[in-house]
């Protein structure tokens, strides 16, 4: 009780109209799938808590190499100095990425990221004598908070106070089989009025857009596209990197890689914050001059954080381990089961799967934070289960470590919430 009287007397909450709010849920430790509350109640996390505890909460793999790192080096700033566990996490993470990656900046959250990878394009273009200073976004997309990443995003229940004071963005369609030929028109419109310097989207699945999926073949087209006209191609991966889609990343499905690549959430497990902006070797080399105004006078106080670091390099390792991948496997079978149940019931529409994704639209109109989504969020937590849907869009993304016991506690609550909405 204590810690919700000192919440409600101190604590702003994110994504919070605190006047009509009820009191958030006291969280006294977690463990695997399951949140435990200081009120003795437990909740399976369904979403992985915002697809960052990729492999359960405190995992003692990663909680021990932590623990290690913490007695050598706990931190240092980055400009100047360097470390081991930076290095080491550079050395595993560009095995697994695009073969085009070839540096790294380190950053603290996914909004911070997709804010560097902007900067570094505007930049990429100002250092060339051009001035480019258009982005091209899918509509509905998300990239976080500040304001190059507010600018990209099209969510304006997010935006709206600001938007007189952000980058200017021509937005086009996700591509589907039916609609990319006029994209493609839209897009030759859009270079021919404007001076474009990058192209920021969310590779395959939409996160905050409600699990908005598109087509691989459509997306190529677009990225070839942008390429042609010297677009620099920014894929935010903060949600769907690390095997969330079913492989490391998201982009290792399209045959255009892009240039620029954001990482964040899963990256250390959800165990300490940390952000990754890597970009291919000729968008590093362009930053290369005598004159030292063309380097990226960029920072952030505790990048490359080397605890984070740790983290981030025993997540990596667990991804690739065969319990993990054979995890993925299970899940997208359990999910891909669960969605053919759930195509019989006329309440639930649109499903669909990727990788560790599941979502499908329920048929009962309601607004992203409206009273009716309060409602229905509340009804999953009255039943010991972390759903959070956005608006009338039910999603489950669980950490690996969900058993199937409890994939089937989490899909029969969500067959109670159709019946009961």
């Amino acid at each position: 009780m204590t810690t919700l009287i000192t919440d409600q007397k101190h604590i702003w909450h994110p994504l919070t109209q605190h006047k009509t709010s009820s009191a958030p849920v006291a969280i006294a430790r977690a463990k695997g799938a399951v949140l435990y509350g200081e009120d003795g109640k437990e909740y399976l996390d369904g979403i992985a808590s915002w697809y960052t505890s990729l492999f359960g909460h405190c995992h003692p793999f990663i909680t021990e190499r932590v623990t290690a790192q913490m007695q050598q080096l706990d931190q240092i700033m980055f400009t100047g100095f360097t470390h081991k566990p930076a290095t080491d996490l550079a050395e595993s993470l560009f095995k697994i990425l695009p073969s085009n990656q070839a540096k790294m900046f380190f950053n603290d959250n996914g909004s911070t990221a997709v804010e560097a990878g902007i900067k570094m394009a505007l930049q990429y273009h100002h250092n060339k004598g051009k001035k480019r200073n258009v982005l091209i976004a899918f509509e509905d997309g998300f990239h976080g908070d500040t304001f190059g990443a507010m600018s990209a995003s099209g969510l304006s229940v997010y935006n709206g106070p600001f938007n007189e004071f952000l980058i200017k963005v021509e937005r086009i369609a996700t591509p589907q089989e039916d609609t990319i030929d006029d994209i493609l028109k839209r897009l030759e419109e859009i270079v021919l009025h404007n001076d474009c310097a990058a192209f920021v989207f969310e590779p395959l699945v939409q996160g905050a857009a409600g699990m908005k999926m598109h087509e691989v073949a459509g997306l190529n087209k677009i990225l070839a596209f942008c390429k042609q006209h010297d677009i620099i191609t920014i894929a935010d991966e903060v949600m769907t990197g690390f095997g969330k889609t079913g492989t490391h990343f998201a982009s290792l499905q399209l045959d255009v890689y892009p240039d620029i690549m954001c990482l964040s959430k899963a990256l250390t497990a959800g165990l300490l914050p940390m952000s990754l902006t890597t970009c291919s070797q000729h968008i590093f080399d362009n930053f290369l001059s005598d004159e030292i105004a063309k380097g990226f006078f960029h920072a952030h106080t505790y990048s490359g954080n080397p605890l984070a670091c740790a983290a981030a390099i025993a997540s990596i390792e667990l991804l690739q381990s065969e319990e993990m991948q054979d995890n993925l496997r299970r899940i997208t079978e359990r999910h891909t089961t669960f969605a053919k149940a759930l195509s019989k019931n006329s309440k639930a529409q649109n499903i669909r799967v990727k990788g560790m994704i599941l979502a499908f639209e329920l048929s009962t109109k309601m607004e992203r934070y409206g009273n009716l989504r309060y409602e229905l969020y509340q009804f999953f937590m009255d039943r010991d289960v972390c759903l959070r849907p956005l608006g009338n869009t039910i999603y489950v993304l669980p950490p690996l470590v969900t058993t199937n016991e409890q994939l089937a506690k989490i899909y029969g609550v969500i067959e109670e919430a159709l019946e009961a909405f």
